[in-house]
């Protein structure tokens, strides 16, 4: 275990002293800040949403009776 903490260690430092590690965190912060409220706002209405999707995929097709079981 120590030695596992040891090479998160090295690998933590070899990140802040390259500066391609540091644009590429950056760039991954800037992706989870646009995709976890994303994820967020999906998960909390998901109802809402798969009920908009099935009553626009009933109107694309024709159907009267709900998609699923």
């Amino acid at each position: 275990m120590k030695s596992l903490w040891k090479r998160a260690g090295g690998l933590v430092r070899r990140v802040y002293r390259d500066e391609q590690g540091a644009n590429m965190v950056e760039y991954i912060l800037i992706i989870a800040a646009v995709a976890l409220p994303i994820l967020a706002i999906v998960l909390l209405y998901r109802n809402d949403l798969m009920e908009w999707v099935q009553r626009g995929w009933r109107t694309v097709t024709g159907t009267s009776d709900p998609v699923g079981p």
